[in-house]
């Protein structure tokens, strides 16, 4: 049976104090054995170290990001084997204000994908449409070809010890979700995609996730968990989400 897995996102917010404040609730708030649900946190790179050092073992560290290559001349990047170094478990890779930010293309996400299951990481793979796409009836086609493209690299048992996160991109900061059903279609038509190991596979919803919705969410069928970004901030608000999972 999957377990429930739910991962804050801290994005580029906070200081070392405001880190190590969040950290110190957060500790206090899912001791272990008190919330059933898996717990990763990914702060900013400068912080992966506090988090690594005062997270008590309920949490896990996750990064927000990493390099498609393994070392060398590539001025203000971190690779897979820098995170793992800092203690994280788990990475992001493909979040949307990446994609439509930063360019990246579902192509780069793949190859970051890859050298981080390669280094023994795990990645969170984000996958999600606009609102124009969604507007326009191609939600399903554009989370396809998203997933094609790791897919497409042909790594054996592709999908073992990798989570997926559906993120509408229009659900992402606006306060706007994705209704439970809307996100449940979604979670359904990506396992399929999944294949065979697909039945196995955490499949987060992300966008705009709070403490009201959170319950609702996770009662889907195909819905595992959450990727949380600015209700992560907020001790009181994640430690309700998480406990959702209850």
């Amino acid at each position: 049976m999957r377990k429930t897995l739910v991962a804050a996102n801290w994005k580029m917010h906070g200081t070392k104090a405001f880190a190590g404040q969040l950290l110190a609730e957060l500790n206090s708030g899912l001791k272990s054995g008190d919330c059933s649900a898996q717990v990763v946190i990914c702060p900013p790179f400068p912080y992966l170290h506090l988090v690594a050092e005062s997270a008590q073992d309920q949490l896990a560290l996750g990064a927000q990001n990493l390099s498609e290559q393994v070392s060398g001349a590539y001025t203000g990047e971190v690779s897979a084997e820098m995170l793992l170094d800092c203690g994280a478990r788990y990475v992001i890779v493909g979040h949307s204000e990446r994609r439509s930010l930063y360019g990246e293309s579902s192509a780069l996400v793949a190859a970051k994908f890859a050298a981080a299951k390669s280094a023994g990481l795990i990645p969170i793979l984000c996958v999600g449409e606009s609102l124009e796409e969604r507007e326009a009836g191609k939600t399903l086609d554009v989370v396809a070809e998203q997933i094609r493209a790791v897919v497409a690299l042909g790594q054996a048992d592709t999908w073992q010890n990798a989570v997926v996160a559906y993120e509408p991109v229009w659900a992402i900061g606006t306060g706007k979700t994705a209704s439970p059903e809307q996100a449940q279609e979604v979670h359904q038509f990506i396992r399929q995609q999944l294949g065979e190991t697909g039945a196995q596979v955490q499949i987060l919803y992300g966008g705009s996730v709070k403490a009201g919705n959170a319950a609702e969410l996770f009662a889907m069928a195909d819905i595992d968990g959450a990727l949380v970004g600015g209700a992560s901030l907020n001790a009181e608000e994640f430690i309700s989400i998480c406990r959702a999972a209850d």
